[in-house]
């Protein structure tokens, strides 16, 4: 990747440092160039979201739609827990389907979930990532993340683990998902043993959780040259403006999970400046972690949504925009189990 007049990034930046644009390409542990954002694909596959087999037409369309070279899109990021791999089978019908018709593919990160019970690695690790491959259809996976930092294993042996995978060329860059600072730190340690970096790691980063910035995780991640990807960037929908105290989420929505009554100040201030902008609430918010120098996932399972979404790009909030959104944002918490980042 090279700089040029349409894309002001550097080559190996891991945030958007101007205006992000569908032709900004930002660079991850050295071995992918993402866009600026990405879809997270949680909601492909997965009942927790009232998934139905018939729904795989309307993702379909949203894939299409995000291949379209307006879009800049080309980032997607799954699990193996998502439908308990349904989600991943659906990227792989996806990129069949691409791949027969010519297209180039996009980039695709997918995660191993550490349960207790998978106690040998790198055996557990390697076999999980198989699966992932088997369902993804892909000989090598872009970004395999550590899903959570709720293993029993050390940080040192689950790192000794991925390494192996790299080494084995199954996987080109990995990442981790949930991690403190001071696991940041462990994970880039034991992987730079091995002469390879951390690409990445996953937090809940929103308006609704600024708890990654102000607990200075943010800025460690950049010091160490791990980029930051931002899941639920609009707060489960609660961003959206799709939603009110009289017309509330599903309750199962748990990340980041207050009252809308008491979104309404926040919600106000958002509304007024997607007016100014003549944008979508949904890209005020998305842009509002692009500008924190994250890399945001938002959720997309039609094709109004993708482009919505993508409505993030070609533009900047001002740093009046971004102080007025602080001033009324939620910095959030921790969790003792899974969100320690």
């Amino acid at each position: 990747m090279s700089a040029s007049s349409s894309n002001p990034q550097a080559e190996g930046d891991i945030y958007v440092k101007g205006v992000p644009t569908a032709e900004t390409r930002l660079t991850l542990g050295g071995g992918i160039s993402v866009s600026p954002m990405a879809i997270g694909t949680w909601s492909w596959g997965d009942s927790l979201w009232g998934y139905k087999p018939e729904m795989f037409d309307d993702i379909a369309a949203t894939w299409d739609a995000l291949q379209e070279e307006s879009s800049g899109i080309n980032f997607f990021d799954t699990a193996e827990l998502y439908g308990k791999g349904e989600s991943e089978r659906i990227i792989g019908r996806l990129l069949k389907k691409s791949s027969g018709e010519g297209k180039t593919l996009p980039i695709v990160a997918t995660k191993f979930i550490p349960y207790p019970w998978r106690l040998r690695f790198p055996v557990s690790l390697l076999n999980a990532l198989k699966g992932s491959m088997k369902r993804l259809g892909v000989d090598v996976v872009d970004m395999y993340q550590i899903h959570g930092p709720v293993s029993l294993r050390s940080i040192e042996v689950i790192a000794d683990a991925l390494a192996q995978s790299v080494k084995l060329g199954l996987v080109k860059t990995v990442g981790v998902s949930n991690y403190s600072v001071s696991e940041v730190v462990r994970m880039h340690t034991a992987l730079a043993k091995h002469g390879i970096p951390l690409a990445s790691n996953q937090v809940e980063f929103s308006l609704l959780r600024r708890h990654p910035e102000t607990s200075g995780l943010i800025a460690k991640c950049h010091e160490l040259g791990v980029a930051v990807l931002a899941y639920s960037p609009l707060g489960m929908g609660r961003l959206s403006g799709k939603y009110s105290a009289d017309n509330p989420p599903p309750a199962s929505r748990r990340f980041s999970n207050y009252p809308m009554t008491e979104l309404v100040p926040l919600l106000g201030v958002m509304e007024k400046i997607a007016k100014a902008h003549d944008k979508p609430m949904t890209a005020v918010a998305i842009n509002w972690t692009i500008c924190k120098g994250t890399i945001p996932l938002g959720g997309a399972r039609n094709p109004q949504q993708a482009r919505q979404n993508a409505q993030a790009l070609g533009w900047r909030l001002s740093d009046q925009e971004m102080a007025e959104l602080d001033s009324v944002a939620i910095v959030g918490s921790t969790g003792t189990f899974w969100q320690h980042g």
